[in-house]
């Protein structure tokens, strides 16, 4: 059991890293889209957005879907459809197509992170969750670092509509081996009979959850972060051509590395919470306090408002996004410890719904901010400040105020000391 959920688990690790290269393909192309397209930075902006659009839409509906039908062939029939639509928009023509193409990859990849979540959260214990966690974080941390280094390869040698085709189309190599080696869905009748066999379970007390202000920090909390994380992979590329002046190959070194430590920090600092949990026995405040020193620590991304020299870009850059890594793998393991097992990929669903809202308005709301002359100043003040805030939410929402989710959504004191 533990060797193959290991192989199952590098296979989650290996699909997010392709859903993120495909995400991330029209962030690296941008610029030169919008030079083939005359695209202004509002519309390019609201391409960047559109993906989130339905991305966050679908989370929760995506969440009832795999917790009734289980991961592997929901899974699957999700990638599928992602790979073919982020291939098509190599052949687009315009605005529209690409709108439509982006619409789709985003209701798509909904599917990714919560079923990779809820293989984790069926698979390991609270205690085990942080090194799980953090291999598939820093796998969205190697896609969008893959992405900037084959990606700026590809166009540069071959153009952008190649590397959409190419990135697209190659990654499904990976689908043999999931449908091969994932865990088997359940059959429906097997389902009914475990549901009827179960411990009643006691309703969760919506109105009382939602009046409990730890809920409302750590959605918030997810949101901040969030917002953050996308301005850095929607329009930090076009920052770094348009404001600092790196050439294309220059660009996706540049980001591609801190982007490459980034997943290694997300491992180390997922096993390190993982160690100090086991040696207090408190869970959430080992993950409160690593996720809010990491939160506050991204924010030194601001002191590219103050430093011009080129060669100050990569060590901020990569000081400030492994933090984030940081921060990010503990933030999720938190939301996977709280609801018990049956209602992870709902709860996982929301917040994530909450993130990708953050992630429709960041390039969004950056592409108007940035107008005809890209300036950059205000657009990276208002992302900079935002892991700031997140920190204070995540230590005002406090471990007893994480015990009080995860005892109402456990329906009582009793069924919360069984959620591990």
């Amino acid at each position: 059991m533990n060797r193959r959920r290991r192989v199952v688990l590098g296979l989650v690790f290996v699909g997010i890293v392709i859903s993120y290269i495909d995400r991330g393909n029209l962030s690296i192309a941008a610029a030169h889209m919008m030079d083939d397209f005359q695209f202004p930075p509002k519309i390019m902006g609201m391409l960047l957005s559109a993906f989130f659009w339905t991305y966050a839409g679908f989370q929760i509906p995506s969440g009832a879907l795999v917790d009734r039908l289980g991961i592997r062939r929901v899974y699957a029939a999700a990638f599928i459809l992602w790979s073919l639509a982020s291939a098509s928009i190599g052949l687009a023509g315009g605005f529209a197509s690409i709108l439509v193409l982006r619409l789709l990859l985003g209701m798509a990849e909904s599917i990714g992170p919560l079923a990779s979540l809820s293989f984790i959260r069926q698979n390991y214990s609270g205690r085990e969750q942080g090194l799980p966690t953090a291999i598939y974080i820093a796998g969205q941390n190697l896609g969008p670092a893959l992405g900037a280094l084959v990606g700026t390869i590809l166009i540069d040698k071959l153009g952008w509509r190649f590397m959409f085709i190419a990135t697209g189309l190659g990654a499904l190599l990976w689908l043999p081996f999931w449908l091969w080696l994932a865990p088997k869905d359940k059959p429906k009748a097997q389902r009914a009979m475990e549901t009827a066999e179960a411990p009643p379970q006691h309703p969760v007390q919506w109105k009382e959850l939602f009046a409990t202000p730890a809920f409302w920090a750590m959605s918030c909390c997810i949101f901040l972060s969030s917002y953050y994380w996308y301005f850095v992979l929607t329009w930090v590329p076009t920052y770094l051509t348009s404001a600092r002046g790196f050439t294309t190959l220059e660009m996706g070194k540049v980001l591609s590395a801190p982007l490459f430590a980034m997943a290694l920090v997300c491992v180390a600092g997922g096993y390190a919470a993982d160690r100090v949990a086991k040696r207090t026995g408190n869970v959430f405040r080992t993950r409160i306090l690593f996720a809010s020193v990491a939160f506050v620590t991204s924010s030194l991304i601001l002191l590219l408002l103050i430093l011009p020299d080129k060669a100050a870009v990569f060590p901020i850059l990569t000081i400030s996004m492994c933090a984030t890594g940081i921060g990010n793998t503990n933030y999720w393991a938190i939301s996977q410890h709280a609801p018990p097992k049956y209602m992870v990929g709902r709860t996982i669903g929301f917040l994530n719904t909450i993130s990708q809202i953050a992630g429709a308005a960041a390039p969004l709301i950056t592409g108007f901010i940035l107008g005809p002359q890209k300036q950059f100043g205000v657009a990276m003040i208002v992302a900079g400040v935002c892991p700031i805030f997140a920190s204070a939410l995540l230590l005002f929402a406090g471990s007893n105020g994480l015990e009080r989710i995860k005892t109402i959504l456990a329906g009582s004191p009793d069924r919360a000391l069984l959620v591990d």
